[in-house]
């Protein structure tokens, strides 16, 4: 395997910054994130296996606890009025549920398990991209698309863990799921900002508002 690749995301150069036995990961110059050589991605078959093994059970009290950072994010600044969509909503689409029974509206999509390709066809007020950002393959083309779907004063709200220089990567637990592939670091947040033409980037913590 090449000691140099190129970033996903920003397309900058990125060279080699971590290894285990196979798998090699790459950090960019530019936006300074790290991520997965593509050859070592999983397959898909394996990649559904694992998210189907994902416990998120609507009745889980740890995992509403777990999303309601961004729900409280959601509520502040949208209500029933207001139109939303869950992208990479899962085999168990929680915030979605969540929402729903305060009479929210939110549509769901997930490559995987809710492949409805006519939702990427409207427009929303606000998008939730839980746990979601880290699994893309092709982070600019996806960003892309995100930002195509907010109506003018929207919020596509995120949440992942952010890389830093801070992290221990050996040790970092969030590089350990084989279905996390790209790790933003904050330059990489600033660059979706200015490339995709949002009016503002928020972080609080593990949640990002991109504003439209």
């Amino acid at each position: 395997m090449s000691l140099e690749s190129k970033c996903p995301l920003c397309h900058s150069h990125a060279g080699l910054f971590y290894e285990k036995t196979v798998k090699k990961y790459y950090r960019c110059v530019h936006c300074l994130s790290v991520f997965v050589d593509p050859r070592c991605y999983v397959s898909k078959e394996d990649e559904r296996k694992r998210y189907q093994a994902h416990n998120n059970d609507i009745e889980n009290p740890n995992y509403r606890r777990f999303v309601s950072p961004i729900i409280d994010e959601v509520e502040r600044k949208f209500g029933e009025e207001h139109r939303g969509l869950d992208f990479g909503a899962g085999t168990g689409p929680v915030i979605a549920k969540l929402l729903g029974e305060k009479k929210y509206v939110i549509d769901l999509y997930d490559p995987f398990f809710w492949n409805n390709p006519e939702k990427l066809e409207e427009k929303y007020d606000y998008i939730v991209c839980c746990e979601v950002m880290e699994h893309f393959h092709f982070p600019a083309k996806e960003f892309e698309l995100l930002r195509s779907l907010l109506k003018p004063g929207g919020v596509l709200f995120c949440m992942t863990d952010i890389y830093s220089e801070k992290v221990d990567f050996e040790t970092w637990y969030y590089k350990d799921d084989i279905t996390h592939v790209f790790f933003y670091h904050r330059n990489a947040i600033e660059w979706i900002h200015s490339r995709f033409n949002f009016s503002g980037v928020k972080i609080k913590g593990r949640i990002i508002q991109f504003l439209a």
